[in-house]
């Protein structure tokens, strides 16, 4: 099937084409089929130079303004963007980077770590200046001054060494997600087993949402001492399944041989155990 002919399946409202997604996107009385349109344009991967360009027109739109002030549209456009993999949109993430919406910068620090250019990674770091001392709430908002949990997974997944002193204070940090954002970074920048310790401490929270990041997170550093307690962990066992599949594909890319490694032999039972 050619892109320009995947559609939503029958239980959606309005199947799309690409053609007719782009139009909706570029149009301007209907800014709800504009937001739909650039989720649905991510949603399918859909890398037409066409579609790309207008989500990128879309990236600069004025109009569709929430409530709170925010920028719907731009935020589901930056998402879309990182996942379609055009190094064009690189340049414009960057600028968001300092946008006035809180939303947007995460969605533009997400989709740069998709992206996985490290051209970015002195843009991140610049928003990690001020340190914990500076990384508070907003007052009457219910975030903080900036997107922390995403630049900081960005830098992490990019791999920026050079970011480690900037990262390594928000261990302290007192929100949870940040401080396990930063644990998983720091375990992937520098492969301390004290880090990865501190996400499987995380799967014992009584927060079931933390736990669920955790097993994420444990599932993208590729944690082998976290194996038990994954499966252990009081959480649904399709994502305990995801996060021991995690484990067991970054043992098999590292143990690249013929034979079975004892410890991929063991990751794989206690999937066996979940099913």
């Amino acid at each position: 099937m050619r892109d320009s002919e995947i559609s939503l399946d029958s239980t959606d409202a309005e199947p799309l084409t690409v053609d007719q997604a782009i139009a909706n996107l570029l149009q301007k009385e209907d800014l709800g089929s504009r937001y739909y349109a650039a989720w649905w344009l991510g949603k399918f991967r859909v890398k037409e130079e066409k579609a790309i360009d207008a989500l990128l027109l879309a990236l600069e739109d004025e109009s569709d303004r929430a409530p709170d002030g925010g920028y719907p549209l731009r935020r589901n456009s930056a998402r879309a963007l990182g996942k379609l993999g055009d190094k064009r949109a690189i340049p414009a993430l960057i600028r968001c980077l300092q946008f006035p919406d809180f939303y947007v910068r995460e969605a533009a620090a997400q989709a740069l770590e998709g992206l996985e250019d490290t051209s970015c990674v002195p843009y991140l770091m610049e928003l990690l200046e001020g340190g914990l001392e500076k990384a508070q709430f907003v007052p009457g908002k219910p975030h903080l001054v900036q997107p922390y949990e995403a630049i900081i997974e960005a830098l992490g997944t990019l791999g920026a060494t050079e970011a480690i002193e900037l990262i390594k204070p928000f261990i302290e940090h007192p929100v949870d997600k940040v401080k396990y954002a930063a644990a998983r970074a720091m375990y992937q920048l520098t492969q301390a087993a004290k880090y990865g310790d501190l996400l499987i401490q995380a799967l014992s929270g009584d927060d079931l949402q933390l736990r669920r990041s955790a097993l994420m997170d444990l599932a993208a550093v590729g944690y082998l001492p976290a194996g038990d307690a994954i499966a252990e962990t009081l959480a649904e066992n399709s994502m305990k399944l995801i996060a021991l599949k995690g484990l067991l594909e970054k043992n098999l890319a590292v143990n690249a041989t013929e034979d079975l490694s004892e410890d991929s032999i063991k990751l794989m039972n206690l999937m066996d155990s979940l099913l």
